[in-house]
């Protein structure tokens, strides 16, 4: 993820106690936050909605090392209702956040192993002939579930790939005119791989356009990457969450309760003229070819409300939506090809983007 100020990296290390404050904090900010328990660790007791939340870190932590950033990113996208499009190299333990996630929330989730073979009826699910009752019956998918593992989506052809969007857009199924909802709460977390793009269909921005956070999934450092043998060396098991200790800490209860909680928290006048002010900057920025709809800063908006609400605050400040930007736009944007040809990337352009529009103070 990018090291520009104000990045969602930066913050979620602030939201776990391991970096010092943002210089750029107004004293306003700082007081604020300092008034509503602006600090997440310290400020969950006060509501156990969040702090159940707050405690399904620690138990994703027990099998994951190093990847606190995109924990709390599937956590919004769990408190907004929203999809997330996670990158990264094979081996950066992907499917293990997601499993690890779901046990430690008391949730459902099933994987698909996107190929160009794959077929939408094996998503979604198809109608089935029963030989003894002379009838078609529906057979559920692997789409009926709370978190679908969407495993290298950009792997399989478009008419799958579309065969998503009813699902993500509408939380149902439809086949044969019958339309069926899908469970609640219902997520896709959608892997694709950075580096390999030979036999690969990109996705269509309609579908870039419906992920609430595209989350980077990044190499762990050396400490990192020690605890990780350590673990193995120690008899870890990935595939026993149980012996590791991963726990249910929250359930679908406790989700509602804290999605009750995000919907409440409000956004000051001039805060959602921030919002604005950025989405449209990208809409200018001479490196852009496309850049973000008013569903990205509805998307903003949301996701800085429940980083917020997770931050111990009932309000949302411009920094909050700073570090919530660049996992919420970098993949509704576009480069342009003579932009992509001088080796411009899109989080760059969005980081100088938040350099330059004025925040409110």
């Amino acid at each position: 993820m990018s090291n520009q100020p104000g990045s969602y990296t930066e913050s979620a290390e602030r939201y776990s106690g391991t970096a010092a404050p943002e210089a750029g904090h107004t004293g306003r900010d700082a007081a604020s936050a300092n008034h509503h328990g602006g600090h997440a660790a310290a400020s969950g007791a006060g509501d156990p909605a969040r702090q159940s939340l707050l405690n399904v870190r620690n138990e994703v932590g027990k099998a994951v090392v190093g990847q606190d950033p995109t924990v709390t990113g599937m956590l919004i996208a769990l408190l907004c209702g929203g999809h997330v499009l996670l990158e990264g190299v094979p081996g950066v333990a992907k499917t293990l956040l997601v499993r690890a996630l779901s046990t430690a929330l008391s949730l459902d989730t099933k994987r698909v192993q996107f190929t160009p073979d794959l077929m939408p009826g094996d998503v979604t699910g198809s109608l089935v002939y029963d030989a003894h009752s002379s009838e078609f019956s529906f057979r559920e998918g692997p789409v009926f579930t709370n978190i679908l593992l969407a495993d290298e989506i950009n792997r399989t052809p478009p008419k799958t790939q579309a065969s998503l969007l009813e699902a993500m857009e509408e939380r149902q199924v439809s086949v044969d005119g019958v339309s069926r909802p899908l469970p609640e709460p219902f997520i896709v977390a959608a892997t694709q791989n950075p580096v390999e793009y030979e036999g690969t269909y990109p996705l269509p921005e309609a579908q870039l356009d419906r992920f609430l956070l595209k989350l980077t999934m990044p190499l762990p450092g050396r400490a990192e990457e020690i605890e990780v043998i350590r673990r193995h060396a120690a008899g870890f098991d990935p595939r026993n969450l149980a012996a590791a200790g991963v726990r249910p800490v929250a359930g679908a209860a406790e989700l509602s309760q804290a999605r009750h909680a995000v919907a409440q928290v409000s956004a000051a006048p001039e805060v959602l003229a921030y919002i604005v002010d950025v989405v449209r900057a990208t809409r200018s920025a001479p490196s852009f070819q496309l850049g973000v709809s008013p569903r990205g800063a509805t998307a903003l908006l949301n996701t800085s409300k429940a980083w917020a609400w997770l931050s111990g605050r009932s309000f949302v400040t411009p920094d909050d939506v700073k570090a919530l930007s660049l996992p919420c736009l970098r993949h509704r944007v576009g480069l342009r090809p003579e932009a992509q040809m001088d080796g411009i990337n899109v989080d760059d352009v969005l980081g100088s983007i938040l350099a330059s529009v004025p925040v409110p103070r």
